[in-house]
């Protein structure tokens, strides 16, 4: 049996089409790519800020993150502010922090509106 070359040909534009649009939602939400202070890391009661570089520019405007203690009241001195030279980048000030278990919760909007959040935990020794 042979195949028809409109349906070949149809067939592999759907397909390129397809693949296209997957590589293009892949790319509309921001992830982050590195956190200071990493994911469950232990830093000293010196850590002054969160840093985290994302995969994609960011929204300064939608983009946050929180920073709270075991209890639940927020430990950062300042709002979230996104790098103007580099959009990829958002850092919070923290307050002086003693040992115990702090969450970090981020919401990240990259530049085409795509909204992502996630939160980990470090630890303060």
């Amino acid at each position: 049996m042979k195949s028809s070359p409109v349906n070949f040909s149809a067939a592999r534009a759907l397909v390129a089409a397809l693949t296209l649009t997957v590589a293009q939602l892949a790319h509309a939400h921001a992830y982050p790519v590195h956190q200071a202070p990493a994911v469950g890391s232990t830093v000293p009661a010196s850590q002054r800020n969160v840093a985290i570089d994302f995969d994609d520019g960011l929204e300064p405007t939608f983009s946050s993150i929180a920073v709270t203690d075991a209890q639940g009241r927020s430990m950062t001195s300042a709002k979230a502010v996104v790098d103007q030279s580099n959009t990829k980048h958002m850092s919070v000030a923290l307050n002086a922090l003693i040992p115990g278990v702090y969450n970090v919760a981020w919401v990240a909007v990259a530049a085409d509106g795509h909204r992502t959040q996630g939160h980990y935990t470090f630890t303060v020794k």
